[in-house]
């Protein structure tokens, strides 16, 4: 009796041990990082990246024919030798299999305009101090879209930078642009993008205003200093009644 108690306590301490450590391996599968790989093809386009936790960290560049590393200074540099030429690779691949798919698909891909178009600066405007325009559009779909600068009306090639386009969570993309620029009283700034799903190009208008000094507090001051004198006043009158009741 005491044997077939030992080996009933002995199986149960092997199951409680079984379900311990599919615990512990369900705690283990939670998912830690993230990261992302995405080739697209178009009859004139090509992108080819990866991002990880949400940043590019590797982008490969088909017209300057080269591979680019958006990365911080302050991190190490994590390179991919040999990634450009598999993304030149998988470019064809890709061109292939586009050729393919509009064969068997016999309604054509829809295609959706740009949502939202903004310009802002990245810092705080201040008069010949160096700052940058960033130029952001999303929701559109097939990417990418193409940015156009201008400063008082003439066009701006120098000093901008385009990111590739990234994916949203409903399947569009979103794109930025920048433009380096040094702010003076009165210039105008335009950024418009262009995609094939616009009848017509958006055009967002920027310009540098100089913040005049609000009244509101001159007022207050005023008013402040005028109720303070009178207060003064009334009490010297009541100081003075005062004294001569006395």
């Amino acid at each position: 009796m005491k044997m077939m108690k030992m080996m009933k306590m002995m199986k149960m301490m092997k199951m409680m041990m079984v379900l311990v450590l599919s615990g512990l391996l369900c705690v283990s599968a939670d998912v830690l990082h993230q990261d992302l790989r995405i080739t697209g093809c178009s009859e004139s386009d090509g992108e080819d990246m990866y991002a990880l936790e949400g940043e590019e960290t590797w982008v490969a560049d088909f017209i300057n024919q080269r591979e680019v590393y958006p990365q911080p200074s302050f991190t190490d540099l994590v390179t991919c030798p040999g990634c450009y030429e598999g993304a030149v690779g998988n470019q064809q691949v890709c061109r292939g299999n586009l050729n393919l798919c509009r064969k068997a698909i016999k309604d054509p891909l829809r295609n959706y305009p740009p949502s939202s178009l903004m310009v802002y600066p990245k810092e705080d405007v201040e008069l010949r101090e160096k700052n940058t325009l960033i130029c952001y559009v999303t929701g559109f779909y097939p990417a990418p879209v193409n940015f156009y600068w201008t400063k008082n009306g003439e066009n701006v090639t120098q000093g901008t930078s385009t990111n590739v386009p990234y994916p949203n969570k409903d399947g569009s993309f979103n794109q930025f642009s920048r433009l380096e620029f040094i702010p003076q009283l009165g210039d105008i700034y335009s950024c418009t993008v262009k995609h094939l799903a616009l009848d017509q190009p958006l055009t967002r208008i920027w310009d540098v205003e100089k913040t005049q000094p609000g009244i509101g507090p001159a007022v207050f001051c005023g008013l402040g200093l005028t109720v303070g004198l009178l207060g003064v006043a009334a009490g010297t009158f009541f100081l003075i009644k005062g004294n001569e009741c006395s």
